[in-house]
């Protein structure tokens, strides 16, 4: 039997809307990093000190988007994991083979999308979580369940005993030569995006940026691998094949996920305004108040729209989101593509302010939503999806969109 990927009327059209309004929120939250120095900061525990406009928009983000569609995202590829899986089950193909092979792919794009453009990239760190999921597939759901919550305990846990080391502590421990060594390599990075030419920014990258994120991929996982677990437990239990069948539990969720949302939100705006001084970094206290926050908006959010889907209304109005979300691998990566060039190429880096980032990130992303729906009413995948599972299933994909418009149209969610 030929291995070929399953097209057309059996597309969850809500879960591609749901990855769209997600890949909406990470470009959002990637959008700084794209314009300006916050890898250094980073790298030296430095935050960014905003004002006026940009320091609400900073909040804001914080509250309602920071780590919130990051975690959504990754839901949606373990979800994916089992769907893939299943479905090459149910026709008797290699399933472990092709998932290797699928799997490798995304590591090649990361590799790529790391070194070539950007510190950011999650595909890599996807890629390598993934693999790990094999192991869970003939898993029990409870299983499965367990051993997220359990990395995520772990990993917040560890954030949260940064706060029981006192403020002042960490203060006092700051030396001068490590301010010093700060402006020495916050200087060198920033001559280097703004007036390097391509092959000395990768090379400069290679010896800082890179190795960094690779050193931090162990914990980074950690996160990553609870939420595709979660998400492999939500598609063994068919809760987005049968939403009629699962309504109470996803109305429980989405008031629960709610419910716990609010005060992790009041705290982390607390923190965020500086309207609490408990002695602790305030860094520290706002990364695991994100972290916390993030994991119950991401469920809030799934869940919301997945009640608000079922309207006809509403399917309609968010449809191109859907196309967006449809073709998230060439959109993620021609985010990075189109910023880079815009800010490095061009030579803006350094010099826009986040309340400009975001109305660039805006119109950017305002254009992906058209060319999304233009380019999927003419071919059956996004460009870098056509490779994708070229190499998935070793034989190039017919690209022609065969299917009529009418049979688009009326593609039900499930």
């Amino acid at each position: 039997m030929k291995s070929t990927p399953v097209l057309g009327k059996e597309r969850m059209v809500t879960l591609d809307i749901i990855r769209g309004f997600a890949l909406f929120g990470i470009f959002l939250v990637n959008m700084p990093t794209f314009h300006s120095p916050d890898f250094m900061k980073t790298m030296y525990g430095i935050s960014n000190e905003y004002s006026g406009v940009d320091h609400w928009i900073d909040v804001f983000f914080a509250l309602f988007v920071d780590m919130k569609f990051f975690t959504i995202f990754s839901f949606l590829f373990g979800l994916g994991f089992y769907i893939f899986m299943s479905r090459a089950e149910e026709k008797g193909l290699r399933m472990n083979r092709l998932y290797l092979r699928r799997i490798f792919a995304l590591l090649l794009f990361g590799a790529a999308h790391l070194i070539g453009l950007w510190f950011g990239d999650i595909l890599h760190t996807y890629a390598v979580a993934g693999l790990l999921l094999l192991f869970f597939y003939r898993r029990k759901i409870k299983t499965m369940v367990i051993w997220a919550f359990s990395l995520l305990f772990a990993i917040n846990a560890l954030f949260s005993l940064m706060l029981l080391i006192p403020a002042s502590f960490l203060e006092a421990a700051e030396s001068t030569s490590a301010s010093s060594m700060l402006y020495g390599s916050m200087e060198e990075y920033l001559h280097v995006y703004e007036h390097a030419g391509y092959v000395e920014w990768v090379s400069y990258r290679l010896g800082t940026e890179v190795p960094a994120m690779l050193s931090n991929l162990i914990p980074a996982m950690f996160p990553v691998l609870a939420m595709f677990l979660f998400g492999l437990a939500a598609g063994k239990a068919g809760i987005f094949r049968d939403v009629d069948k699962h309504l109470p539990f996803i109305r429980k969720i989405r008031t629960l996920s709610f419910v716990i949302s609010i005060p992790l939100v009041l705290i982390l705006a607390m923190f965020m305004t500086k309207t609490w001084n408990l002695g602790v970094k305030q860094e520290f206290a706002v990364q695991v108040f994100t972290s916390l926050s993030g994991l119950t908006l991401c469920f809030f959010y799934i869940s919301s729209l997945t009640l608000l889907l079922r309207k006809e209304r509403w399917r309609r109005k968010l449809r191109p989101l859907g196309y967006t979300g449809r073709m998230a691998l060439t959109n993620y990566l021609m985010q990075t593509i189109v910023s880079v060039g815009l800010f490095v190429g061009i030579g803006l880096y350094g010099d826009i302010s986040l309340w400009l980032g975001t109305v660039i990130c805006l119109v950017i992303f305002s254009l992906q939503l058209a060319f999304s729906t233009w380019w999927l009413k003419r071919f059956r995948f996004g460009p870098f999806e056509w490779l994708w599972r070229s190499f998935t299933y070793l034989r190039f994909q017919p690209m022609a969109n065969t299917e009529s418009t009418a049979e688009r149209d009326n593609e039900k969610a499930i």
